[in-house]
């Protein structure tokens, strides 16, 4: 700032001098036939901000917040003596007696801080003031710099900042291109539409917990099939899957195939928590109270199972969920994509972190491959696959769900900066699947069944 100032009082001047020439003085005056620079304005400028400088380095307030912050630790200690104290109150009525003590002391402090920031507000208030006339003072003086000196060294200063920028980014490491799934012909996901679907099922608000789809390997004949689990037992569980012919049907609840799990509720094969997929004809999902993938075969009846390593997260032990909200019994996720059926867990030496695992068709199913990953279980709301990638979604807002985190089991690669969004139409999404056939998401949420149409490069 006081370079610049310096350019602009010496831009222009009055120049006299005198030479002897001959015996007779010879004299000169060149006049300036501009405006003259008004130094006063200059000065008036100067002042202000050293004014500005001492008022705003003040530490009154940091002074009496850490008093104040003292105070509470010393308050905190007393009271803890106090309830340790067993002495038939003798001591304790000196220790109340100190306690009311010091909380006069905290009051007092208090006012004073109080005082204090109502002070800085009014000097941030007035501070402001100053500093937008003196911007707009040194504005007009500029206007006295006709070699654009000062405007020259503005722009310096930033082509220097930009130069410096340009440099670390060429030093930076970059960073790889996220390779395609070889699996994935039609490319990565870049998108989901707005919602194709969006309707209440025949048990209206009644059971805000459950999944839907299609199945994506259907069995002949059943390619226009639709699926619906609803957990209509406490929201936790469910004893039987409901099939309809097409999509008017469900939406219509005309003509329902249920077919049953179990007579009673809650039972060892019950459905428990809404992450359900239904792939090759049989329905795959979390059994109850037990760290197992259980497999229910639909032509048959009959249910299988294959358990989670040992010390697998259930009960609402990891559920998914975000600041408002946590959705009971989603310690287990269950997801299908163009290779088949995978499972979504977690466990205490993971940290709580994310187990992906492929289960494998068979009866009774296995678990193949197994990956662990970096993110934590409890910061998602839901996942789903696609092409062996595995995507995570989070709440961000009641009408925005965003897929923002990836990882590749081919490649191994996670990314948490993918910032797809997700237009939802009631505030929670209790499950969410993703279908290779018809390359739909299916979210069932908040009673109400909704689908979207995937985009990929």
């Amino acid at each position: 700032m006081k370079s610049s100032l310096s350019v602009l009082t010496t831009t222009f001047f009055l120049v006299l001098f005198s030479q002897h020439v001959g015996g007779k003085d010879c004299v000169c005056e060149l006049n300036n036939l501009l405006r003259p620079f008004p130094m006063e304005k200059l000065d008036s400028i100067h002042t202000e901000a050293s004014q500005c400088n001492r008022s705003i380095t003040s530490t009154q307030a940091d002074v009496l917040m850490l008093g104040l912050q003292r105070r509470l630790e010393q308050l905190e200690e007393s009271v803890s003596v106090l309830e340790n104290e067993d002495d038939g109150d003798l001591y304790g009525a000196v220790s109340l007696r100190i306690i009311e003590l010091e909380l006069a002391e905290i009051l007092g402090l208090m006012g004073k801080l109080k005082k204090t920031i109502n002070s800085h507000k009014g000097l941030s208030e007035s501070t402001a003031t100053k500093l937008q006339n003196m911007t707009e003072g040194m504005q007009e003086l500029e206007a006295f710099d006709l070699s654009h000196v000062v405007s020259k060294q503005r722009e310096n200063r930033r082509i220097k900042r930009d130069l410096a920028e340009c440099q670390h980014e060429l030093q930076a490491t970059p960073r790889r291109p996220t390779p395609r799934p070889r699996r994935c012909p039609q490319g990565e996901l870049v998108n989901v539409t707005s919602p194709r679907t969006y309707a209440l099922t025949q048990y209206r608000t009644s059971y805000p917990y459950g999944a839907w789809g299609k199945d994506p390997k259907p069995a002949p004949g059943k390619e226009d099939m639709y699926w619906l689990v609803a957990l209509t037992s406490s929201h936790v569980h469910a004893n039987y899957v409901r099939h309809y012919s097409g999509l008017s049907t469900l939406l219509a609840g005309v003509g329902p195939v249920d077919a049953s799990i179990s007579s009673s509720n809650p039972s060892t094969n019950t459905i428990m928590g809404p992450n359900v997929v239904q792939y090759g004809n049989a329905l795959y999902y979390g059994c109850y109270n037990t760290p197992s993938v259980c497999r229910f075969n639909i032509s048959t009846n009959s249910v299988t199972n294959t358990p989670l390593p040992k010390n697998s997260g259930v009960n609402n032990k990891f559920p998914f969920g975000h600041l408002d909200a946590m959705y009971k019994y989603t310690d287990l996720d269950l997801a299908t994509d163009e290779s088949g059926v995978w499972v979504v867990y977690t466990a205490p030496d993971n940290f709580g972190n994310v187990i992906l695992s492929e289960v494998i068709e068979g009866s009774p199913p296995s678990l193949g491959r197994t990956w662990r990953t970096s993110l934590h279980k409890r910061t998602a709301t839901n996942t789903f696959m696609t092409c062996g990638v595995l995507y995570a979604t989070r709440f961000l807002d009641k009408q925005t769900e965003e897929i923002f985190y990836s990882f590749d089991t081919e490649t191994k690669e996670e990314r948490y900066d993918l910032r797809i969004r997700i237009k939802k139409m009631q505030t929670n999404i209790q499950s969410l699947n993703y279908n290779p056939r018809d390359r739909m998401l299916y979210a069932y949420s908040n009673s109400y069944i909704v689908s979207y149409d995937t985009v990929f490069e």
